[in-house]
């Protein structure tokens, strides 16, 4: 139990930075890069509470180890492992809980004709349309049509189901929570952009979608819908439209770069593992022991 705790103190320690990192950089980067680029660089928190959770490269030498080394023992010898375990173990399930209960009101929500556009699933995602989707025009239906396809090409239904289970585990780390509202609202800008660069002159026709569809219910855990979970995201979304396309072609190389670095940073900055002790016979001498099989 004790392993399990600095397990998750040491991958939020290192996705808590990453978070940060990704928030300073959203700011200077909105406007100059890409919406698909600002959505790709939230690979760099999972990625480096991954490499926070890789076994060490190194071995400590006898006396010489940190706190995040020693946190197991001392959360054993402070009696706190098995108390902090049932109390991690109870948030955990409450808030995975509480999406349960939200996902299954959107769903009843859908089946009902009051939500949507969105998709929804994990193993066989689709499409989900309001009933009165006569409020859209033809050519609005098309390119809303065309937002939720670029959720399933891409894959995004996954990204936020990888998204609720982090919550779930990290769900005293309100640094996720956050990252996660924001990561959604950076999926639909990416997918917006999609759109956009796939139909460059519907550019009014996808706009009043945009405001005929911000009256749907609050998005389900599980699954992509508008609007994001984010302070006013329609102002974002419509400013993105008006500033026209970015410049992707840094975009790929750069969260490719950033999100590995946040890997291998992780992970070389882990607290060096404790020394194996040899055991008591590896120090003697081997001895050759000849047994005689002769009658």
């Amino acid at each position: 139990m004790a392993e399990l705790l600095a397990a998750l103190i040491r991958a939020n320690l290192a996705g808590s930075v990453a978070v940060l990192l990704v928030l300073a950089i959203r700011p200077l980067a909105r406007g100059r890069l890409a919406p698909q680029t600002l959505y790709g660089l939230w690979l760099t928190p999972p990625l480096a509470m991954l490499g926070a959770l890789l076994p060490p490269l190194t071995a400590a030498p006898q006396g010489e180890r940190g706190f995040l080394a020693d946190l197991p023992g001392l959360l054993e010898g402070a009696g706190l492992a098995p108390g902090l375990t049932v109390v991690w173990l109870a948030g955990a399930l409450i808030v995975a809980a509480m999406f349960g209960v939200m996902q299954l009101r959107f769903l009843r929500a859908a089946k009902a004709g009051r939500a949507g556009p969105a998709v929804v699933g994990l193993l066989s995602p689709k499409i989900i349309m309001p009933a009165d989707e006569a409020r859209y025009g033809a050519e609005e239906r098309r390119l809303v049509r065309a937002h939720e396809q670029a959720h399933l090409a891409r894959g995004d239904h996954r990204a936020v189901a990888l998204a609720a289970v982090l919550q779930c585990l990290s769900w005293f780390n309100p640094l996720v929570f956050m990252a996660v509202r924001l990561m959604r609202l950076d999926q639909e800008l990416a997918c917006d952009a999609a759109v956009m660069a796939r139909y460059p002159r519907q550019r009014r026709a996808y706009a009043e979608a945009l405001l005929k569809t911000q009256l749907s219910p609050a998005p389900p855990p599980l699954g992509c819908a508008w609007p994001a979970p984010a302070p006013h995201p329609l102002e974002v979304r419509v400013t993105q439209m008006v500033a026209g396309p970015k410049a992707a072609a840094v975009g790929p190389a750069l969260v490719a770069g950033l999100a590995l670095a946040s890997l291998f940073t992780a992970w070389l900055t882990q607290p060096p593992a404790p020394p194996h002790d040899r055991p008591q016979w590896s120090h003697q001498r081997p001895i050759l022991v000849l047994v005689n099989l002769a009658p």
